[in-house]
């Protein structure tokens, strides 16, 4: 089995930074595909941020020039780097991966979500 586990949410000022992390745990070779997703109340989920086994890294329109995602590859774990947050990044944040396990079975997950509030 795989879980995939979001930490790092939190309350932030205009302006402030957070760093996300979506850790992988259990059976995982590789994590081929990684992606941050986010829903706002009322709002579709959107897609933030992707990564792919071979580096193509893709940011929605929105948070281009303000959020890095990056991997390290040793420990299973997927970050986000928030800067410059604004109000409108405020919104549950989630993690989907696509997985190679070590039963050599490629599935997708998703963790439970991070809230991250931007407020004064």
């Amino acid at each position: 089995q795989v879980q995939l586990v979001e930490s790092g949410g939190g309350l932030v000022q205009p302006g402030g930074s957070l760093r996300l992390s979506c850790l992988a745990s259990g059976d995982v070779f590789s994590i081929n595909v990684a992606e941050w997703y986010r829903q706002a109340p009322g709002k579709e989920r959107e897609l933030v941020a992707s990564l792919n086994v071979r580096s193509i890294i893709k940011y929605a329109d929105s948070v281009k020039g303000r959020f890095i995602i990056s991997r390290d590859s040793n420990k299973n774990t997927v970050y986000l780097q928030m800067t410059n947050l604004k109000p409108e990044d405020t919104a549950v944040y989630l993690c989907h991966a696509q997985i190679l396990t070590t039963k050599w079975v490629t599935s997708d997950y998703w963790g439970q979500g991070t809230q991250v509030s931007v407020s004064s």
